[in-house]
């Protein structure tokens, strides 16, 4: 009984901290942010033209140099990264994101530290594993070989 008594404390304070965060101010500019980058139809046509040379990218990837459009595609893929990066709403959206990042690994680190010294927490958003890259590209993949 009293293992679920314990339980029962824990859920109602993770359920708490999480509704701290929803409520927090970096949650609130990581929303505005995003609601301002998807209302933003420059930002969107910036994001979808990077995609679709990703796409190229990633057939070009499978022959690597000897693929014949392997030079041309290099330079679209960093030229049409470099431009959507360099959009306003898509600078203010990596940052937030970023900073809610640091603020959930920061809490991820304390709640595994109160537990354990031996439990391991995401650290500057990089994976638990060691073959994360860590490069918070926010494209919904790891991006980092095309930038």
């Amino acid at each position: 009984m009293i293992a679920s008594m314990e339980y029962v404390e824990i859920l109602d304070h993770s359920e708490e901290l999480g509704k701290m965060i929803l409520h927090s101010d970096v949650m609130e500019s990581y929303e505005n942010s995003r609601k301002a980058l998807q209302e933003d139809k420059k930002a969107q046509q910036l994001i979808k033209a990077f995609i679709d040379i990703k796409d190229q990218y990633e057939d070009v990837q499978r022959f690597g140099r000897y693929h014949p459009d392997y030079n041309q595609i290099m330079k679209a893929v960093r030229s049409t990264k470099r431009e959507m990066d360099m959009n306003d709403k898509v600078a203010a959206f990596k940052i937030a994101e970023r900073n809610l990042q640091k603020l959930l690994d920061e809490i991820s680190q304390l709640v595994a530290i109160s537990a354990s010294e031996q439990i391991k927490a995401p650290k500057d958003g990089a994976a638990l594993s060691d073959g994360g890259c860590g490069c918070g590209s926010g494209s919904g993949g790891c991006g980092c070989q095309a930038s």
